[in-house]
This record gives structure tokens, sequence and C-alpha cells, in this order.
């Protein structure tokens, strides 16, 4: 049993894709999972940033590759996954961390900055589950791993009309693929961060006002840094989750408790 236990968390041998590995949470998620054993695909729409994130992982000893692709773009998406398979033979884990955030009152929303958040956080997250558990039905297993929000949970005065009610629907789809794709053991589950330091969240936590807002919703009483996501990560990718599926969990310093 003892031995059984140490290996809960090893991914030696797995596959993972993490999409949007060139930001500061994919690329994040990407090492993390690179650290416990498995050999990562990057991909983003920018090459030289993902290279970046491939050379780390590679000092780390395991295998990587970036693979440039618009997750709203099923072409891309297909192209994704069969470079993919063609390199590795297999998909043991997508981390769906590709994603956007606009921010504007709710009645002066422009309705294309609407439709631009959902095609990235709730199309382009539907595009690489679909394609990617055509793989793992295939071999019989898989871990996907959805990034979600604390603004899923509830509303907030700060603009959030697309951006929560995007991860409102990844939550849905999370646990609409878990229903689905449990016969083919393949597990679907979400992460739903707080706000978290990234160079997309720099002006508002550097807005002491704004910064202050937030906060104040946190008991813990920080903001979230992208290292917060690594355990839950490595723990939905792992054999310890493997009775685990169509949960949302947050990771968020306490928000959602009260």
């Amino acid at each position: 049993m003892a031995v059984e236990l140490s290996n809960l968390f090893d991914l030696t041998g797995k596959v993972a894709i993490v999409t949007g590995g060139a930001g500061s949470l994919g690329k994040a998620m990407a090492l993390g999972l690179a650290k416990y054993g498995a050999d990562i695909v990057v991909t983003g729409r920018t090459l030289t940033t993902l290279e970046e994130t491939v050379k780390e992982i590679s000092e780390m000893g395991r295998n990587s590759i970036a693979i440039t692709a618009d997750v709203t773009n099923q072409k891309d998406v297909v192209n994704l996954v069969k470079k993919t398979v063609e390199a590795f033979g297999r998909i043991d884990i997508l981390v769906n961390g590709a994603g956007i955030a606009r921010r504007y009152p709710a009645e002066e929303f422009p309705i294309e900055e609407f439709d631009k958040v959902f095609q990235f956080n709730v199309k382009g997250t539907f595009l690489c589950c679909q394609e990617v558990a055509k793989v793992m039905k295939e071999q019989g297993s898989g871990k996907i791993i959805n990034v979600s929000s604390v603004r899923a949970f509830s509303g907030h005065p700060g603009g959030y009309a697309a951006y929560g009610t995007s991860k409102g629907a990844v939550n849905l789809l999370t646990k609409q693929l878990s229903t689905e794709w449990a016969k083919y053991k393949i597990n679907v589950n979400a992460i739903a961060p707080t706000i978290f330091w990234t160079p997309l969240t720099q002006e508002v936590l550097e807005d002491e006002k704004l910064k202050n807002i937030f906060l104040s919703r946190i008991p813990m009483g920080r903001a979230a840094v992208t290292d917060d996501m690594v355990g839950s990560t490595v723990f939905f990718a792992s054999p310890a989750s493997d009775f685990i599926t169509g949960q949302i969990l947050y990771v968020d310093g306490g928000c959602t408790a009260g």
C-alpha cells in the first residue's frame, strides 16, 4: 500500500497537451505536470513564446514540443491533436488553459467583445475537449482539466457579464462531458481560481482601490499566484483523482466560502 500511495501523483510516461501554454497560468501548469513526469505539448498562437516554455521543460529532462494553434479554429485543433499523436503516440491529459477576459459595464458591453470571450472560453474549450476525447476514447482512459473561475460562482460589479457567464458555461460543460464520457474512463474536471497575479490582471491588482475590492472578498487576504494552481492540476491529472469526475475545484483562498 505504501508503494501504491507514493505513486498517486506519478505522471511518468503520460503525455499532456496544455493550451495557452505560453501564458502565465498555462506555463505554470505545464511545468508542474512536467515536474511529476509528464511529457508536454504546449500550444498557443505565437511560436516564440511557446518555445520558452518548451526550453524550460526540456531542461527538466522531459520531452516537450510546441504546436501553434488557435483553439477557436476547428482545423487548428484537429491538427494539434494529429501532430501530438504523431509525436508521442497518445494523449493522457488535456489542460484547457487558453482563455481571455474583457470587462465593461453590462449596459455598454460591445457585442463583438462579448462574442470573442465566448469564442475562446467556451467554444475553444469544447473543441479541444471534443478532439482530444476521440483519442482518449480509443485509449480507454484520459484526464481533462478545464479552467473555470470564481466568477462562475457569483456575480461581481466589475464588468464580468461576458467572462463570468462564459466560465459558468465551462462549469456546466465540464459536468456534461463528465457524464457522457465516464463510460470511456475519461475524467473531466475543472479548476476555478480567484483573481491571480499575471500580466492580464496587473492593471487591476496595481490599482489600490480595485485591488482592495477583490481582496476584501478573499478570506486569506491575498490574490493567488500561478503556482497555487499547480497542485490541483497535478491532482486532477494523476491517479489520485481516478474516481473523481464532473467536479469544480475552487482554488480561491476561501472566496466562495462566504
